[in-house]
């Protein structure tokens, strides 16, 4: 599957979830403890646009916001998910560009992504499961399919905005993880 297509809303897929959905959750979560700015009002529209086809329910769509929310590389890494995932071919070296791509604080958007993943598929010559999976587990925490890179795109918006817990930015994530990793 294409990247333009896993980083926009997969057109089959019905999304059951709305704004006020994701804004229950960030209060159930205590991830946010008063009234919804009009920021943080965008940004649960965002969410729920994004993540809401990929979750079967609302506590999939909790567990999708978590990893907005929530991330811990030293927790990551003694996964046997991240092992499984780090020991596969040229792995560390995708994580390893993926910190120098990360380094230069342009916004990471849908096109930054696509740009970042382009470079790497070149730089690399790895395709697939190679390439995404250490991509994933890096800046999402998990490994796995393309909701993760949903995940992905919505932490550094998250980030900017005043929630009750802070959001590590995707370059926070990346440093952490290398830290971590050595």
């Amino acid at each position: 599957m294409p990247l333009s297509e896993h980083v926009q809303q997969h057109p089959s897929r019905e999304n059951l979830f709305t704004a006020n959905d994701v804004l229950d959750i960030l209060h159930k979560q205590q991830w946010l403890l008063e009234d919804a700015s009009a920021e943080q009002a965008a940004f649960c529209e965002r969410a729920a646009a994004l993540l809401g086809p990929h979750a079967a329910d609302v506590h999939g769509l909790g567990e999708l916001l978590k990893l907005v929310f929530h991330y811990d590389a030293a927790q990551i890494l003694q996964t046997v998910e991240a092992h499984a995932v780090l020991a596969r071919y040229g792995a560390r070296e995708v994580v390893r560009q993926l910190a120098l791509f990360l380094l230069d604080p342009v916004p990471f958007d849908s096109d930054r992504f696509k740009e970042v993943v382009t470079l790497l598929k070149e730089r690399l010559e790895l395709r697939g499961r190679d390439l995404f999976h250490p991509l994933r587990l890096t800046l999402a925490g998990r490994s796995g399919e393309g909701e993760l890179d949903r995940v992905i795109l919505l932490v550094d918006e998250a980030a900017a905005l005043p929630f009750a817990v802070p959001v590590k930015t995707l370059r926070t994530r990346v440093v952490e993880f290398c830290a971590a990793l050595d």
